[in-house]
């Protein structure tokens, strides 16, 4: 198989289609990456669900305040302008459809959209938070994820089998092999490493991939 994109590297990527002057909210774990990313000149505002709006990259070693902290209780620093406001009052921001984008993390994506970012099972994410929330709220919803389970198993399905966090609700997947739009249903290529041929991500894939028009190459820089 061709050798697959880092964590850094898709977060990179994604981080490449954030809308100028967009209010996003990165999830818990490898999303919270996309703040490294931002694209120069870019004007992007970040949102935590524990009450800060506008915040910056994380501060050198160091240098934390541990006052200062995203939902993913990650050290954060403050941008000129930024604010703060009770947990209920960003939960209102998030359901009252104020964000533009919400990035989430995937144990599963299904070819119409729905998404399963938690589990019941043994070690996992106890409960599904406010994800739930953050899938219907934003107009985006956007997932960074490797393309494969660890043991090498599909997590772009025609059906998710765990536990939904929503319905018909993501828009597009930033993988490790590839970036993948979901349009009526159906997984559509945008983009793909040039080291892999379409039948070799397709055998990768459970549910089909539909190459809508011209399929670029998934180029990235190293990280």
């Amino acid at each position: 198989m061709a050798k697959k994109l880092s964590n850094a590297q898709i977060a990179w990527r994604a981080a490449q289609d954030l809308p100028d002057d967009s209010y996003v909210n990165l999830g818990i774990g490898f999303p919270e990456m996309i703040a490294k990313f931002k694209p120069e000149g870019r004007e992007v505002v970040y949102h935590t669900e524990n009450g800060i709006l506008d915040f910056g990259e994380a501060p050198p070693a160091g240098d934390e305040d541990w006052d200062l902290i995203n939902a993913g209780k990650k050290a954060v620093t403050l941008n000129p302008g930024a604010s703060f406001f009770h947990h209920a009052d960003s939960f209102a921001m998030v359901r009252g459809g104020h964000l533009d984008v919400a990035v989430l993390g995937a144990y599963e994506v299904a070819e119409n959209g729905d998404l399963a970012n938690w589990s019941t099972g043994p070690g996992s994410v106890p409960a599904v938070g406010g994800a739930m929330d953050l899938v219907h709220g934003a107009r985006q919803i956007w997932v960074v994820t490797d393309h494969t389970t660890k043991d090498g198993k599909p997590k772009l399905l025609k059906k998710c089998r765990l536990p939904l966090t929503g319905v018909g609700c993501v828009t597009t997947v930033y993988t490790s092999l590839a970036v993948i739009d979901i349009r009526g249903g159906r997984f559509v290529l945008r983009e793909k490493l040039a080291s892999m041929s379409l039948d070799e991500l397709q055998a990768l894939t459970e549910a089909t991939l539909v190459a809508d028009g011209t399929v670029k190459d998934l180029i990235v820089p190293e990280i």
